[in-house]
């Protein structure tokens, strides 16, 4: 062993006090501050992105050296409850595997603890989640591709790998299309060897088969992206006609189209989704799609507010109203997973509502800028949905300083996911690389280690917690004080402020609490990459309304202990409760469990 773990300075052998004197663990028996986090356990994956309920689940743990002699602490954790623990004892591995049987509930998150113990002294400690989920759009985590053209398959395992440690449960193929109107570039009645897409990059067909099929070793979902209405302008070579199209004006001499860059392959030009010929071709040609490719789903894409528009007969056309019809079609039709894109919100109301969709997507712009924004979208989604469906937002970030070569910019990451995911949001940002335009190819940024390893925790805490942040908690109207001199708190996003809000859930309150007390902007996209990290705010003092006799408060963070549970002690006075928040940082959870 490269050193004794005695010389780690460990202070007690289960540690009671964690963040400060005023917590207790409840299911964790953390380490002191003087245990180096690291020192011995590197890395740990799973073997698949979610489970199936009584799911075998294969661990991978990576250790910093060849372990002599210690044990491993295994403790399987829902919410702050033990639910199984195991010891595992090393025998000079530098990599250990190991199985668990996940319970048969389904729709729940794990919290899976490992800790490094020599004898009874925890010496290090390593998180990772696990999802037990029969169908993936109960709690979307939406990731994406965009390159296809020849990969090493070496490189393909690698980005599914990656997007897999993360729990990335489904996967949007952006741009692999051949042509928007006719997708699959077939010859001979085979699917075609290559082809080049809109932008003119080579598209390899054994990139993409190889792609859903790992994908599907991972349990993540393959969703082919096209929009509903789109064609290139020689689209009658291809068997479309004008009279489909939707119109700039009566006299319909000016056909609506997105135009794009001169080296590409042609600008977009807009069909109407209500015209039941173009039903008919383009839902026949995604066919065609699902028969020679294993997808599992149409991710279908629009472009927001088009004004006023008429179709191909000269009468004026409410855009909107023509996507449920469409969709409706759609999935009678394809029997597939539907998402639909509402681009800055447009449709929603009807999408949500009505549309055969399998969970909401909205790609936000300048109509939705603050962090507050964020959290009304997915509130919004929420009640439209009748408090069925999950979001998940398309929020590009850093998307100025993307221009030029760089890297993205850890806190306004961080904070912009912290606000997503406490709300119940998901983010698509993870694919090959992380998004910070519209163009999903476009990669100018890179992600720092730093950055990497805290995004983990993040979407290990988003998975731990689902069953709270994103499975029919309610909002609660709810006074939430901080009695510290140079903190105050707020019911929504301000500088200088704690945002805290609350939700319930059977005998639970979630408060969740957002550090925006050193916050530049309150604008979520950190266009330019100036916010900056947020001091550790220490023992915030709490006092919130109560509803009944409390039983028990804990707290969880991404921020700390890589997202364990940890018991706070409380004062309950009346209809009163206080209790005290050793650290926050970008972001800390609060339960409240009433008996």
């Amino acid at each position: 062993m490269r050193k004794k773990f005695a010389s780690l300075f460990i202070a007690t052998l289960l540690i009671i006090s964690v963040m400060t004197g005023c917590t207790k663990t409840t299911s964790a028996p953390f380490q002191s501050d003087s245990v180096k986090k690291g020192d011995y356990l590197i890395y740990v994956t799973t073997d698949k992105a979610a489970y199936e309920p009584g799911d075998k689940v294969t661990f991978t743990l990576t250790l910093n050296e060849q372990i002599e002699e210690g044990t491993l602490l295994v403790r399987y954790v829902h919410l702050n409850e033990v639910v199984e623990e195991e010891e595992i004892t090393l025998t000079g591995e530098d990599a250990v595997t190991w199985d668990w049987i996940a319970k048969e509930d389904d729709f729940k998150g794990y919290m899976v603890e490992v800790y490094m113990k020599d004898k009874k002294t925890i010496v290090d400690h390593y998180n990772i989640a696990v999802d037990v989920s029969s169908d993936w759009t109960k709690f979307p985590r939406y990731g994406y591709l965009a390159d296809f053209y020849e990969l090493a398959k070496e490189e393909q395992q690698g980005v599914i790998d990656k997007l897999n440690r993360f729990h990335i449960n489904g996967l949007q193929f952006y741009d692999w299309q051949y042509k928007h109107e006719r997708p699959l570039k077939l010859e001979n009645g085979k699917v075609a060897d290559t082809w080049l897409d809109i932008a003119n990059r080579e598209v390899s067909r054994e990139t993409v088969e190889n792609y859903i099929a790992m994908a599907l070793e991972k349990n993540m979902k393959a969703m082919n992206y096209n929009l509903l209405f789109g064609a290139y302008e020689n689209y009658e070579e291809e068997g479309v006609k004008k009279e489909w199209g939707i119109y700039r004006d009566p006299l319909l001499e000016n056909q609506d189209k997105h135009p794009l860059p001169e080296s590409w392959a042609s600008d977009i030009f807009l069909m109407n989704p209500a015209n039941e010929e173009w039903q008919d071709f383009i839902i026949n040609a995604e066919k065609e799609v699902f028969q020679h490719l294993a997808f599992d789903g149409w991710h279908v894409d629009q472009l927001g507010d088009r004004g006023a528009l008429w179709d191909g007969e000269g009468n004026r056309l409410d855009l909107s109203t023509t996507y449920v019809p469409f969709l409706q079609k759609a999935k009678e039709e394809l029997q597939v997973d539907l998402v639909m894109n509402a681009v800055s919100q447009y449709a929603v109301g009807y999408i949500a509502s009505q549309a055969p969709v399998s969970f909401l997507y909205s790609e936000l712009w300048d109509s939705h800028q603050t962090f507050s924004s964020l959290k009304d979208v997915i509130d919004q989604n929420y009640r439209y949905s009748n408090n069925e469906l999950n979001t998940v937002l398309a929020a590009y970030m850093n998307y100025d300083l993307s221009d030029s070569m760089g890297e993205f910019n850890t806190p306004g990451v961080l904070l912009t996911n912290a606000v997503i995911f406490a709300a119940g949001g998901a983010h698509l940002e993870l694919g090959e690389n992380m998004l910070s335009k519209e163009y999903f190819p476009h990669k100018k940024l890179s992600i720092s280690d730093e950055l990497n390893n805290q995004l983990i925790h993040y979407y290990d805490f988003s998975v731990a917690y689902q069953n709270l942040l994103r499975d029919g908690a309610i909002e609660l109207s709810k006074e939430i004080t901080i009695s510290n001199e140079d903190i105050d708190a707020s019911e929504r996003a301000e500088r200088g402020k704690v945002w805290s809000y609350a939700k319930e859930k059977d005998n639970k309150e979630i408060i969740q609490f957002i550090n925006m007390t050193d916050a530049t902007s309150l604008d979520w996209r950190d266009n330019d990459g100036s916010q900056v990290e947020p001091a550790v705010k220490e023992n915030l003092n709490v006092t919130a309304e109560t509803n009944g006799k409390v039983e028990k408060v804990w707290i969880a963070s991404p921020d700390f202990f890589a997202g364990s549970a940890v018991e706070l002690e409380f004062k309950q006075k009346g209809d009163e409760i206080q209790f005290t928040i050793p650290h926050l940082k970008y972001w800390d959870m609060v339960v409240i469990e009433y008996k």
